[in-house]
């Protein structure tokens, strides 16, 4: 299927689509004239790709799982240990992220509990 179709099926622009691309995430071939061509699976490796970015992996992690751990069939990460080591770690960036973000929380709450209580009574 050429781009535009793809685009169409997976409603995602075929800006991202190239994109993807670019980042090693699909490869499409080239016909006679040039224009890329898409197998008849790439719909659902899109999917797959957009599921792993709403994840939090980022391209150059999704471009690391595919060669080995990657099931498009069933939209899974296989079980080794460069996936277990990418998901881990991913998942201990957002655990430090959740942190500082509960930290920032604490902090505004003090903050707003301060100005209410410098606050004229009305």
């Amino acid at each position: 299927m050429l781009i535009g179709e793809l685009a169409r099926r997976t409603s995602v622009s075929t800006r991202l689509l190239r994109y993807y691309e670019e980042q090693g995430l699909l490869q499409p071939q080239r016909d006679a004239l040039g224009y890329r061509s898409y197998a008849a699976d790439a719909p659902e490796q899109v999917g797959h790709i957009r599921d792993m970015l709403a994840a939090g992996l980022s391209t150059e992690d999704i471009r690391s799982l595919m060669p080995c751990a990657i099931d498009h069939v069933n939209k899974e990460i296989q079980a080794c240990d460069m996936s277990l080591d990418v998901v881990e770690s991913r998942h201990s960036d957002l655990d430090d992220k959740i942190a500082a973000l509960e930290r920032q929380r604490e902090l505004l709450a003090v903050k707003r509990a301060s100005i209410r209580e410098a606050m004229p009574a009305s």
